[in-house]
């Protein structure tokens, strides 16, 4: 008896549920990653094995680069507080509309009688090479240490606001990023000053690296 032939049909295979998923992942990470924000300075920190992740509330970082130090907090209401502080311990006035612009830098880096010229800036132009050359932090223009302070005395006077009890309110986190090929005695110097506030608990930022066999 004749075999009968099964007619051969070309094998099609649906892609638009698989597709689905492939956008439904893709908008899912790009709404919840962060994007790198600008710095006033490129750093390349250290390696290092170590993987202690930064706290996202009540940190500030201190950044050291070619022997210049830049900083920055986190919170948009801590900063605008931390500069009406500095307004007042140096006596130069702010407007309600700089201060704003303020809020929005993450981290900075001049004199802080540059600091109108700086927040006048775009954010184009203020990460533009030689723009912000630094806060001073020698022996007899500190102004590092009195930035390191008001963001304290602002991180405390918001948590005071709150209604935050005091045995549950924490001080400021603090860390310094400082690049792979700085100077250990600019480092040292940023550390002197945060142990002269009694500040002796800090992070150092490192980058990951693989563990050494």
């Amino acid at each position: 008896m004749a075999k009968v032939k099964m007619s051969k049909k070309s094998t099609r295979i649906d892609m638009a549920a698989m597709c689905d998923i492939a956008f439904l992942l893709l908008t899912f990470f790009i709404m919840t990653s962060t994007a790198k924000l600008p710095e006033p300075v490129e750093v390349t920190t250290p390696a290092s094995t170590v993987q202690i992740k930064l706290p996202d509330v009540n940190l500030a970082t201190i950044t050291v680069a070619n022997k210049s130090a830049y900083f920055g907090a986190i919170g948009q209401d801590v900063r605008k507080l931390m500069l009406e502080k500095m307004s007042e311990k140096y006596g130069i006035e702010f407007t309600e509309e700089e201060k704003q612009r303020f809020s929005l830098i993450e981290s900075f880096g001049v004199d802080i009688r540059a600091l109108k010229s700086l927040i006048a800036l775009d954010s184009g132009e203020r990460m533009k090479p030689g723009v912000q050359t630094g806060i001073p932090f020698d022996s007899i223009n500190n102004q590092l240490v009195d930035w390191i302070q008001s963001a304290r005395e602002a991180n405390v006077q918001l948590l005071i606001d709150k209604n935050v009890p005091k045995k549950d309110q924490k001080d400021m986190d603090i860390a310094i990023k400082g690049d792979a090929k700085e100077e250990y005695p600019t480092i040292k110097r940023v550390i002197d000053i945060l142990q002269s506030k009694k500040k002796n608990n800090f992070f150092l930022v490192t980058g990951l690296r693989g563990e050494d066999f």
